[in-house]
C-alpha cells in the first residue's frame, strides 16, 4: 500500500480527472469532435436508388387477403426482397381514403404495409422495422413521392429513405411501386441515435386516415377548390417586393461549399394578433367544400392537428396523442403541450422549434405545391417529432404534390403560387409551425436563403432534369409492363414531361419572387408579371380525380411480358445512391438552436459518476491512511 503523505489528495484528484474525462467523452460533439453516424444496414439495401429492386410476396390466401385489404388487418407471408427471404412477416393494406379509391376504381392495387417484426420481435430487414409500399395512385409521374423525399433528405430534413421496387405475388407479375421506410423505430434510430424522442402523426378522425382513422371522410362530399379563383382576387393589386442532360451529377454551386454557419436570428416575442398584411390576403380563401376555414364545421376544425395550444389537458390533443408512434408519458405530453403553447404565443421560438430542420422543410414542401397536408384544407400527413421540448416537421405522402390535390386548377396560377402565403385554404397565422418564419423578418429572411440554395442546387446546374431523366429511363420498361398501373404507359410518358416542365416554371417564378419582380404573397402579385404555364396541364400529372387501373382477372395473360433486366450499362444511366445528391456531406447549416447539453442517458451516468466519487471521497476521509 502506498505510503505517500498526499495519498488522499491524489486519490481524490484522479476520481475528479475521471469524472470530468468521461463528461468530455459523453458530449465530444458539443466540444468539436463530430459523433458518427447511425448506419443501421439496410440504408444501402434496398433503399439503393441505382436500381429497380424486386419484392416477391408469398401467401397461399392472396385472393382472401386481396378481399379484405379494407378492413386493414395484418396476414402472415413471406417476402423475398432481391433474392433474400424473410418468412413470418406481417403485410396489411394501408392508405388514407385511397384504400376506398382502389376499391372504386375496380383495382385490386392497394398499397402495403409490411412489420418485419410483428410476429417475431427479433425479425428485421438489415435493422429496418417497418417498410410501406406505396401503390403510386393518382400520379402519372410515377415520381411525386420519389422527388420529394429525395429533396427532403439532401435538403437537411430528416426525410424517409425510398426507392423502386418491382413486386411479384407468388412469382406472378403485381406492378411497379415505391418502398418507403415507414417512419417509426428504425427511422428514429437511424436519424436520432437509440435515445431519440417522440413521434407523433397527427390527424384528425373526420379527415383521411388509414388505419382507424377517415371513417366518417366521405370523399365525394370534397370538391378540390380552384385555386385560379382564389388567386383572381390578387391579380390586380400592385406588385411588391418580396424580397442539356448530364450523365454525372451536377456540381454544387459554388454557394453552397464551405457556408458559414447562420447566427441565430433574435426571438420573436409575440406573434401579433393580425398578422402582416402580406399574409393576410387569404384569410376567407374558400375550402374546398364551399365552407371559410374557421368555420366550427370545417374540415381542419380541429385545433390540435393546426399544432395550435388549446389548454393543458392532455385531453384536448385526442388527435396527436392517440396518434402517437412512441409511447409518450404523462411528462411527455406536458412538455409538448409546453411547446405548443410558446409556438402559439411566439414565444422563445428557437427553445420549441429546430429553426433550420422546420424552415427547410418548408421550402421543399412549399415548393412542390402539396395541398393534402398541414399548408391545406385537411391538415394531416406530417409527422411531428418532439425531443427535450424541441420540434421538428417531417415529410410524409406526396403523391399528390406538386398541384394534384388541385389538379382541376389553373396551371399559371399553381406555377406562381407565393411562397410567403403558401396556405391554400385559411390564412397563415391559424398554422402556427409556419406562422413564425414570417412573423419575424429574420426568419423570413433565412427562409428566403434557403429557398436560394434549394434552387441554386437543383436548378442552376439542370440537377433536378438529370435526375428525372434519369430515374424516367430507370423505371419506364417497369411501368410499361405494370399490370395494375392506374395510368397508360403514354399517360406516364406524359406526366413525367408535365413534371419537368412544372418544375422548370416554378423555379422561374421562385426566383422572381425571391428578388422582388413577382410578389411573393397572393396580395402582392400582379397578373402581368407572372410566369406563363401556357398550355401546361396540372392533370396530366395525375391527381384527385384522375386514375384507373386493371386488376389482376382482366390482363390478358399472352401478352403480360417478362419482368425487365436490367441492362449492362444501367450504371451509366443512373446513378449511384451518392449522386442523388446536391448537396455535399456536412454542407447543412448546424441547427441554431442548440439542444440540451446532455441526453436522458448521460444525465443518468453523470448522476451515478457524481455518486460513486462521493462515496470515494467520504471513503477516503472517513478512513484516512494511517501514520
Amino acid at each position: 500500500m502506498s505510503t505517500h503523505k498526499h495519498f488522499n489528495l491524489i486519490c481524490c484528484v484522479v476520481l475528479a480527472f475521471t469524472l470530468l474525462l468521461m463528461v468530455f467523452f459523453l458530449n465530444a460533439e458539443r466540444f468539436g469532435v463530430k459523433q458518427a453516424s447511425t448506419v443501421m444496414g439496410y440504408e444501402d439495401k434496398l433503399f439503393s436508388t441505382s436500381t429497380v429492386h424486386t419484392i416477391d410476396i408469398r401467401m397461399d390466401d392472396w385472393d382472401e387477403f386481396i378481399e379484405g385489404c379494407e378492413s386493414e388487418e395484418y396476414s402472415p407471408c413471406t417476402v423475398v426482397i432481391d433474392d433474400e427471404t424473410y418468412p413470418n412477416v406481417a403485410i396489411r393494406a394501408k392508405g388514407n381514403t385511397s384504400l376506398t379509391q382502389v376499391k372504386a376504381y375496380g383495382n385490386d392495387r392497394y398499397s402495403f404495409k409490411i412489420e418485419f417484426d410483428r410476429f417475431n420481435s427479433s425479425n428485421t430487414y438489415y435493422g429496418l422495422d417497418k417498410l410501406c409500399l406505396n401503390n403510386i395512385i393518382q400520379d402519372n409521374t410515377y415520381m411525386k413521392d420519389y422527388l420529394t423525399y429525395q429533396m427532403m433528405g439532401q435538403t437537411g430534413v430528416a426525410s424517409p429513405l425510398c426507392s423502386y421496387v418491382y413486386i411479384t405475388v407468388n412469382g406472378e407479375d403485381w406492378g411497379l411501386y415505391l418502398a418507403v421506410e415507414g417512419i417509426e423505430e428504425s427511422f428514429l434510430q437511424r436519424n436520432y441515435g437509440k435515445n431519440y424522442g417522440e413521434l407523433y402523426k397527427p390527424d384528425s378522425i373526420n379527415m383521411g386516415g388509414g388505419h382507424g382513422n377517415g371513417e366518417k371522410f366521405a370523399m365525394d362530399q370534397f370538391q378540390p377548390n380552384a385555386i385560379a379563383e382564389n388567386r383572381s382576387q390578387a391579380d390586380n393589386p400592385p406588385s411588391q417586393a418580396a424580397g442539356s442532360q448530364k450523365s454525372q451529377q451536377p456540381t454544387p454551386p459554388d454557394s453552397l461549399q464551405n457556408r458559414p454557419a447562420q447566427e441565430t436570428p433574435p426571438e420573436q416575442q409575440s406573434i401579433p394578433g393580425n398578422p402582416p398584411s402580406d399574409n393576410t390576403d387569404n384569410a376567407q380563401v374558400p375550402t374546398p367544400n364551399g365552407q371559410n376555414s374557421d368555420h366550427p364545421d370545417g374540415m381542419h376544425s380541429s385545433d390540435d392537428v393546426l399544432l395550435k395550444y388549446i389548454d393543458d389537458d392532455a385531453d384536448s390533443y385526442t388527435n396527436i396523442f392517440d396518434n402517437a408512434k412512441t409511447e409518450p408519458s404523462s411528462k411527455d405530453k406536458r412538455r409538448l403541450i409546453q411547446s405548443l403553447k410558446k409556438l402559439s404565443q411566439g414565444k422563445n421560438i428557437s427553445q420549441v422549434v429546430d429553426i433550420d430542420a422546420v424552415i427547410r422543410y418548408f421550402v421543399v414542401h412549399n415548393f412542390v405545391l402539396n395541398f393534402d397536408s398541414y399548408t391545406g384544407s385537411m391538415i394531416h400527413n406530417y409527422y411531428l417529432y418532439e425531443e427535450d421540448g424541441q420540434l421538428q416537421m417531417l415529410p410524409w405522402d406526396y403523391n399528390l404534390a406538386f398541384g394534384g390535390f388541385q389538379s382541376m386548377a389553373d396551371a399559371t396560377a399553381l406555377v406562381n403560387y407565393p411562397i410567403d402565403s403558401p396556405v391554400s385554404d385559411g390564412n397563415v397565422k391559424d398554422r402556427p409551425m409556419l406562422a413564425w418564419i414570417f412573423a419575424d423578418e429574420e426568419y423570413t429572411a433565412l427562409y428566403h436563403s434557403y429557398f436560394s440554395e434549394f434552387l441554386a442546387a437543383y436548378f442552376d446546374n439542370g440537377y433536378l432534369e438529370t435526375m428525372i431523366d434519369q430515374v424516367s429511363t430507370m423505371i419506364a420498361p417497369y411501368v410499361e409492363q405494370d399490370p395494375t398501373k392506374f395510368c397508360t404507359y403514354e399517360e406516364f410518358k406524359k406526366g413525367v414531361s408535365t413534371l419537368k416542365s412544372f418544375c422548370l416554371l416554378r423555379a422561374e417564378s421562385i426566383s422572381g419572387q425571391l428578388d422582388g419582380t413577382i410578389g411573393s404573397t397572393a396580395a402582392a402579385q400582379d397578373s402581368t408579371t407572372l410566369i406563363d404555364a401556357g398550355d401546361l396541364q396540372i392533370d396530366d400529372m395525375g391527381g384527385m380525380n384522375t386514375g384507373r387501373g386493371n386488376t389482376m382477372e382482366n390482363r390478358n395473360p399472352e401478352a403480360a411480358p417478362t419482368m425487365p433486366q436490367p441492362q449492362d450499362n444501367t450504371a451509366d444511366k443512373m446513378p449511384p445512391t451518392e449522386r442523388h445528391r446536391p448537396y455535399e456531406e456536412g454542407q447543412h447549416l448546424e441547427p441554431m438552436a442548440q439542444k440540451n447539453l446532455l441526453s436522458k442517458e448521460n444525465k443518468f451516468l453523470l448522476t451515478i459518476s457524481i455518486v460513486v466519487l462521493a462515496l470515494g471521497l467520504a471513503f477516503a476521509f472517513r478512513y484516512p491512511r494511517r501514520k
